[in-house]
């Protein structure tokens, strides 16, 4: 077997069976990272040393009989998730430290005492952590162009962005630097991303994934989930990220989707639900052409296919960019420059007022206090009821909107973007252009239900091929079924093995 690190069941069965090692596997990895990474600028921080101390930890304990699930498989986090330092981390000496900085410059030194949840359950499956992905400013933005690190460039062509705010996840994946890569969805941060860069990126149920590690943009929302080439992967990733967290009050009591159980749902019928608002002519006509073709493949498959109305997509946006924002001039308001993070210097004269401004103001990047003082705004007195007790209306509407199609439909097919990634700079001067990126996306998140974005098609831009994805969106923790679907496309076409280049 070839130490490629592209594919995470490969990956696995190769090191269990001790037909490689993760030390080799982990050495590709880094090696394939030190060649792309100062192009591409997927990863914030590389931990060289680290990951082959795990390597040979895992090595050890396969060597010993254990059945790791992930054994030896690299994986790239998002710099949202926090990596504490070996003291702070489970029992037999795995762990990680670095930085997590939400490439912003209120956090660019600060360093966690804790580890993320699902990071942690990845270490304790035997992945090896190779380092930290770039990403938007708090997970607040749909490029990754909104970064103290700088933008990252889509492995496709790189005068493209990778799509945000995961943004370094899906460039790492869709490059083959990793197999695996966590991203954190908050309005579409996971599936925008995969649908640009070509790899399929799911987004959990709410509460399926604990977040707790997971920096807070919007509580209510976020939501942690992985990055990969296949549906086989993604399964793989959610079992071993699931499950109940002592430490998450929000996380679900369900049992973790089994990545074996996707196979009882192979031969179920299937009735898919085509929402209409999906084929919009404001699609670009690669996104469209993708859709058509989906249609057509899974009817192909015996797919009964049926026509359904979300009539509130167009006001999800609206309802998206009130309640998120809300909810993050709550969370952000503990970057205050006392307890952690950027704290400014003071003038002789100035006070605790001072302090709080000046920190905020230098650490703090333009979106970011875009959104705060919007959110503050939509909660103040006079505009409360009007603005966020709207949205909040607005979002109850839409889930029984959702629940009234999934009494006929099993999954809900559309577009994952309007168009395929954009030039960097094209849209960062234009807020509204930027977030109607999200168009497809937000809604999911409103409704807390799982939904995935997978390779469907290449654009001709320019003279390059550009990856598009359609979405599937799924019932509340019915995950298994959801990715079963995908795997049924993934095996009648071969746009998720379409590479770069």
């Amino acid at each position: 077997m070839a130490s490629d690190p592209t594919n995470v069941r490969e990956i696995r069965d190769g090191v269990l069976a001790r037909q490689v090692s993760a030390a080799e596997v982990t050495r590709a990895a880094l090696m394939g990272i030190a060649r792309s990474n100062a192009s591409l600028n997927a990863f914030t921080q590389v931990f060289e040393n680290r990951a082959m101390e795990n390597a040979a930890r895992v090595d050890a304990r396969v060597a010993a009989g254990d059945r790791l699930p992930l054994a030896g498989v690299p994986v790239a986090i998002k710099d949202n998730m926090c990596t504490g330092p070996d003291l702070w981390t489970a029992g037999d000496g795995f762990g990680y430290a670095g930085l997590t900085t939400c490439a912003s410059r209120i956090l660019e030194n600060y360093s966690s005492q804790f580890t993320a949840t699902a990071v942690q359950r990845l270490i304790d499956a035997g992945a090896i952590i190779v380092g930290k992905a770039n990403m938007d400013e708090f997970a607040m933005g749909s490029s990754t162009e909104r970064s103290i690190f700088g933008p990252t460039r889509n492995p496709w062509d790189e005068s493209r962005v990778a799509g945000g705010s995961s943004g370094g996840s899906a460039a790492a994946v869709g490059a083959g630097l990793v197999p695996l890569a966590l991203g954190s969805d908050t309005g579409g941060s996971i599936r925008q991303p995969a649908a640009f860069c070509g790899v399929l990126g799911l987004k959990p149920t709410y509460g399926r994934v604990s977040r707790y590690g997971l920096v807070a943009f919007a509580s209510s929302l976020d939501q942690i989930g992985p990055l990969t080439r296949s549906a086989d992967d993604a399964a793989i990733a959610l079992e071993v990220m699931s499950g109940k967290d002592a430490l998450d009050a929000t996380s679900s009591t369900h049992e973790p989707p089994r990545a074996a159980g996707l196979d009882s749902h192979d031969a179920s019928p299937l009735t898919l639900g085509v929402v209409r608002q999906g084929r919009s002519g404001a699609n670009h006509p690669s996104v469209a052409d993708a859709l058509e073709r989906a249609i057509q493949e899974y009817t192909k498959l015996g797919a009964k296919i049926v026509e359904v109305d979300l009539p509130l997509i167009d006001h999800g946006i609206a309802a998206y960019y009130i309640v998120a924002p809300a909810e993050a001039s709550s969370n952000l308001a503990r970057l205050d420059g006392v307890r952690y993070g950027r704290r400014a210097a003071l003038k002789p004269g100035e006070g605790l007022e001072d302090l709080y401004a000046r920190s905020r103001g230098e650490g703090f990047g333009p979106e970011v206090k875009r959104r705060i003082m919007l959110g503050t705004h939509v909660l103040s007195s006079g505009y409360y009821d009007a603005y966020y007790n709207t949205a909040l209306k607005v979002r109850r509407k839409l889930l029984g909107d959702f629940e009234r199609a999934f009494e006929t439909c099993d999954a809900l097919l559309l577009p994952s973007t309007p168009g395929p990634a954009f030039k960097i700079g094209e849209k960062t001067d234009d807020p509204i252009a930027m977030y109607l990126e999200d168009v497809y996306t937000v809604i999911v998140n409103l409704a807390g239900l799982p939904a995935l974005s997978m390779p469907a098609g290449l654009a001709d831009v320019g003279g390059k091929k550009l990856p598009v994805g359609v979405q599937l969106i799924g019932r509340m923790f019915d995950e298994a079924r959801l990715l079963s679907i995908a795997r049924r496309f993934e095996r009648a076409t071969q746009w998720h093995a379409a590479r770069p280049g």
